[in-house]
């Protein structure tokens, strides 16, 4: 059977899609790769044989997995497929995300033959790691690949020391969501895609707190620029992440 390829990203404004579809263009197959958008508001049940390779990329919230994009897992089923986990993060740290990606595709029946957390722009504050990936992180994904397909030609076991801890990291998540400005039209874009379906179709000025898991998609993907989050909020992201601006950090591999 001829393998086939897959890119599964869960990648609200662009990102980790960015990095994913940069490393999966650079994964030598026996033909073009398939997307598979995790960040859809619906999303059909998909099984993969041993025969795929499939890329998993996710962004890293506070060190965590967003526990959507954990959930949205559940409609990916492995049968020893070999699948390589990806995390982006904007230049704080990754900490237990790339562990807890690796764990969850275990659970799913995937063998883990590579890892890589990559550096992405934060989606709270663009200006830190801001244009990452960027071309030399493409060059260098192109090299991983290229390592990664070596191993697929060798029977390859799962990774067995990937960077994080047990139990994973608490996280809570900030006690604000986007709002609208006077220049929303009500077109609905951002209730469309909102990966969690927080955005009334029939009020998109609105959002439900109980819902929204702070992805920012609605900020990036409304043609109006009509979204953003409260400017209390932004001034406080400013002070804590600020420092990180001028901070470079290096893409990690693992194989």
């Amino acid at each position: 059977m001829e393998k086939q390829t897959y890119v599964s990203y869960f990648s609200p404004t662009g990102g980790t899609k960015r990095a994913a579809l940069m490393l999966g263009a650079a994964l030598p197959g026996a033909s073009p790769a398939v997307e598979i958008d995790l960040s859809a508001p619906q999303l059909p049940r998909q099984c993969f044989t041993p025969d795929d390779v499939v890329i998993f990329a996710m962004p890293v919230f506070g060190g965590r997995l967003p526990a959507l994009a954990v959930q949205k897992l559940a409609a990916m089923q492995g049968s020893g497929t070999k699948a390589i986990a990806l995390v982006t993060y904007g230049n704080r740290a990754y900490e237990d995300a790339l562990l807890e990606l690796s764990e969850a595709l275990t659970k799913q029946g995937f063998i883990v033959v590579a890892a890589a957390a990559v550096l992405a722009e934060h989606s709270m504050l663009r200006t830190v790691a801001a244009g990452r990936p960027n071309a030399d992180d493409q060059q260098q994904l192109a090299g991983f690949a290229h390592r990664v397909a070596a191993k697929l030609q060798t029977a390859p076991t799962a990774l067995t020391a990937i960077p994080g801890n047990h139990p994973y990291k608490e996280w809570q998540q900030m006690p604000v969501t986007p709002v609208a400005s006077a220049a929303c039209n009500g077109c609905g874009i951002c209730a469309a895609t909102c990966p969690s379906q927080a955005i009334p179709k029939d009020h998109p000025q609105t959002t439900d707190a109980a819902k929204c898991i702070l992805c920012l998609r609605c900020t990036v993907i409304c043609p109006q620029q009509a979204r953003a989050l409260p400017a209390q909020a932004q001034a406080a992201l400013a002070q804590k992440l600020g420092a990180l601006q001028g901070i470079h950090k290096e893409n990690e591999f693992f194989i």
